[in-house]
């Protein structure tokens, strides 16, 4: 079950302080640009975590993000 799609906007909401990407992305905002399907899902037993979220930040930065990092803008 994907959470977002391509063009869907979101915020990058990393609950985890001690995570390094913390400090450079928590709170910025930016465009799914794509949903790319991978097997992690397989590993965790989670089905959302098969999604991986290709975002552009809007500092211009292209990151990918699971499901838990992110909410809707």
């Amino acid at each position: 079950m994907k959470r977002f799609e391509e063009g869907d906007r979101v915020r990058i909401d990393i609950p985890d302080e001690t995570d390094p990407d913390f400090d450079r992305y928590h709170g910025e905002r930016g465009s799914v640009l794509e949903v790319i399907n991978d097997d992690a899902g397989l590993t965790t037993g989670d089905e959302r975590d098969s999604y991986l979220y290709r975002v552009e930040l809007d500092l211009g930065v292209v990151r990918d993000f699971r499901w838990r990092d992110l909410r809707p803008a």
